[in-house]
C-alpha cells in the first residue's frame, strides 16, 4: 500500500513559467556543465554558471505604443480572470524604462470584509522571495562579504548532506540554483511537522542525493541554507541583512522576511483556499524557517522599486546599490531545469533565484512564480532588453491567475492581441504540476473484501525514525488508533482500510488528502510502520 510518489510543490514555475514569453533558440553551450572537474579535488567544478555574463541583448523590439496598448488592456485582463475564477484579490504593477506606468489593486483583501486591495496592500510572496533573496546575496557578494562560489559549510555548520564531498564543497551558487543533488523539496515535510530550521538543515544529510552539479531539483531548504550562510558571514540575521541591503536603501518600507511584520500590517491581503468550489479565508503556514526561499511579504508598490533596480543593473535613482557583476550572475543559466523534450525543443534554465529563458528574438527573460496552497499565488517577469517588467500578486491558492495575467500582458505587447487563451492554459498547467501526487489508493472507499485489523495492542507503541523522529501510536480503548508526530505532537486519527493498513488525513502546506499507514508485523507484533506521505524518498519507515 506504499506509494513513494509525491507532488512536486512550487517548482512548477520552472515548468510553466517559460510560457510567459515563448522561448527561442540560444547559442549557449550547456553540455559541459556536468563534465568540468576541479583539478585539485577531481570533483565537479564550482564554476558558477553556464555562461559568464548575460548575452548582449538585441535592440528593443517593443515601441512605447505597443507597451501602452498592453497596459490599457490590463484592467480587463485582471477583471476577466477574477470573474472566471473568483480569486478574491489581485494587485498588478508594470515598470517600463525606469518608470512605474501602472499600479492598481482589484477586489478585496479578505472575503466577507469591505477593505479593498490597493497597490500598497502587502501580500505573502511565497517563492517570489527567491529572486529577492538572490538580489540580497548579490549585494553581499559585491561587498566581498562572501562569494557566489564560496562553500556554505564554513558559515552554516548545521548544513550537511549525505556525501561528505558535497557537504564540504556545495557553494552558495549551487544551492541558489538547485544543483546540489538534494531531492525535490527536501525538508519541506519536516517543516510541516513543526521542526525548527537547525533540525531541518542537520537532517538533510539523510536525504538521497543525485549527481552533484549535474542534476536539478527545486529545494526551499537548500536555498535557505545558502541564505543563512550569507547572513552568518555578514554577522547578522537574514531578515536584517535583507533590510539593510535591499529594503531600506530602496525605501521598501512594507517589505519583510519576518511573518510577524506581515501579521501586524494594517493593509494586508489574507490567504484564501478553494473549498468545494468556493473561496474561503485561510491561514498560511509561518514560513520564517525558510525565509530566503519563501518567507517574504511585500506590495506591488515596493516591488516596483526592486524591479527598477534589477532592470537598472543594480542602480536605483542614480545610486549604485548592488554590484552589477554580482547581480549579473543571478541572470545567467546555472542549471538546466527542464531539458528539451524533443530534438528541436528548448531547455528551461534556472539562474540564481530566477527562472532564466530566452525568447525567439534572443531576449533574456527573468521570471519566477510562487504559491502557497494554503492561500497565495504570485509571479514576476522582467524583459531587461526592453526595460519592461510586470508583477502580479494574488490572495488565493495557485490556479494560474498571476501567470495568465502576466502572459497575456506580454502577448498583447508583442502581438497586439492574445494569441493564446492564457487562463485555461495556466490553470491546466498549474493543476498538472502542483495538484498531483495524491495516493493512487482511494482510502475513502475500503475494498469490498477488506480484511479486519488485528488487535490494537499489536500496533500501539513508539516507532523510531532518524529523519522524522519518533511516531507514537496509541489507542483510545474503543478500537480507535491515532499517531502522534513531530515536536508539536501533531496527532492524526487512523481509520482502518484493510488488513494492517490504515489511512489518515494529511495536514499542512504539503497535504495530499488521505494517505496510507501500513504496519509490518512479525510473530504477532508490529515491528515497523511505513507512512506513505512521508516515504517519497524512502525515509518514511519507522521501526521499534
Amino acid at each position: 500500500m506504499v506509494n513513494r510518489s509525491r507532488r512536486r510543490r512550487l517548482s512548477w514555475q520552472s515548468r510553466v513559467g517559460a510560457a510567459v514569453v515563448p522561448l527561442g533558440v540560444l547559442g549557449l553551450a550547456v553540455s559541459g556543465c556536468s563534465d568540468r572537474t576541479d583539478a585539485a579535488t577531481g570533483g565537479p567544478s564550482a564554476t558558477a554558471s553556464l555562461a559568464p555574463t548575460p548575452p548582449k541583448q538585441p535592440p528593443p523590439q517593443l515601441t512605447q505604443d505597443q507597451v501602452k496598448t498592453a497596459v490599457s488592456r490590463l484592467d480587463g485582463l485582471v477583471e476577466n480572470a477574477m470573474r472566471q475564477t473568483g480569486v478574491p484579490g489581485v494587485a498588478v504593477a508594470v515598470v517600463y524604462q525606469d518608470k512605474v506606468i501602472y499600479r492598481k489593486g482589484f477586489g478585496v483583501r479578505e472575503l466577507g470584509k469591505s477593505a479593498k486591495v490597493d497597490p500598497a496592500t502587502v501580500f505573502q510572496l511565497a517563492s517570489v522571495s527567491k529572486p529577492l533573496s538572490s538580489t540580497v546575496v548579490a549585494g553581499a557578494v559585491g561587498r566581498k562579504v562572501i562569494g557566489w562560489d564560496d562553500p556554505v559549510r564554513p558559515h552554516e555548520p548545521d548544513f550537511a548532506l549525505k556525501d561528505p564531498y558535497v557537504s564540504a564543497n556545495a557553494t552558495v551558487a549551487d544551492l541558489f540554483s538547485h544543483r546540489s543533488g538534494l531531492p525535490d523539496h527536501a525538508g519541506d515535510l519536516l517543516q510541516d511537522l513543526g521542526y525548527p530550521l537547525d533540525y531541518i538543515l542537520r537532517h538533510l544529510r539523510l536525504e538521497p542525493l543525485t549527481p552533484f552539479r549535474a542534476s536539478y531539483a527545486y529545494t526551499n531548504f537548500g536555498l535557505t541554507a545558502a541564505g543563512e550562510a550569507v547572513a552568518h558571514a555578514a554577522k547578522t540575521s537574514w531578515p536584517r541583512l535583507a533590510t539593510d541591503t535591499l529594503f531600506k536603501p530602496l525605501g521598501m518600507d512594507h517589505s519583510s522576511y519576518e511573518r510577524a511584520d506581515y501579521d501586524k500590517a494594517a493593509d494586508k491581503a489574507s490567504a484564501h483556499v478553494l473549498v468545494n468550489g468556493h473561496w474561503k479565508p485561510s491561514t498560511t503556514e509561518n514560513a520564517d524557517r525558510q525565509a530566503p526561499a519563501g518567507g517574504a511579504s511585500s506590495s506591488v508598490d515596493d516591488l516596483t522599486k526592486w524591479m527598477r533596480l534589477q532592470l537598472g543593473n543594480g542602480e536605483f535613482e542614480g545610486r549604485k546599490l548592488i554590484d552589477p557583476a554580482a547581480l549579473d550572475q543571478t541572470h545567467v543559466p546555472h542549471s538546466v531545469a527542464n531539458p528539451p523534450h524533443a530534438p528541436a525543443g528548448e531547455p528551461g534554465f534556472y539562474g540564481l533565484g530566477w527562472d532564466v529563458g530566452y525568447d525567439q528574438r534572443g531576449r533574456l527573460r527573468l521570471s519566477h512564480s510562487g504559491g502557497f496552497e494554503l492561500g497565495a499565488a504570485t509571479t514576476v517577469s522582467l524583459l531587461p532588453g526592453e526595460q519592461l517588467g510586470v508583477v502580479v500578486l494574488s490572495n488565493g491558492q495557485p490556479i494560474g491567475v498571476p501567470e495568465a495575467i502576466s502572459a497575456a500582458f506580454f502577448d498583447i505587447a508583442q502581438n497586439g492581441k492574445q494569441t493564446v487563451d492564457w487562463l485555461p492554459f495556466f490553470r491546466k498547467a498549474v493543476e498538472a504540476a502542483v495538484y498531483t501526487g495524491a495516493s493512487p489508493t482511494n482510502y475513502a472507499k475500503p475494498p469490498a473484501n477488506a480484511t479486519p485489523a488485528k488487535a490494537d495492542d499489536v500496533y500501539t507503541g513508539t516507532y523510531a525514525n532518524d529523519y522524522y523522529g519518533p511516531v507514537v501510536v496509541t489507542s483510545d480503548g474503543k478500537g480507535n488508533l491515532s499517531m502522534t508526530l513531530g515536536p508539536k505532537k501533531m496527532t492524526f486519527p487512523l481509520k482502518h482500510y484493510t488488513g494492517d493498513t490504515f489511512s489518515y488525513q494529511t495536514q499542512g502546506e504539503n497535504a495530499v488528502g488521505l494517505s496510507g499507514v501500513t504496519f509490518h508485523t512479525r510473530s504477532g507484533q508490529a515491528t515497523s510502520v511505513t507512512i506513505e506521505h512521508l516515504d517519497a524518498n524512502g525515509l518514511g519507515t519507522f521501526t521499534r
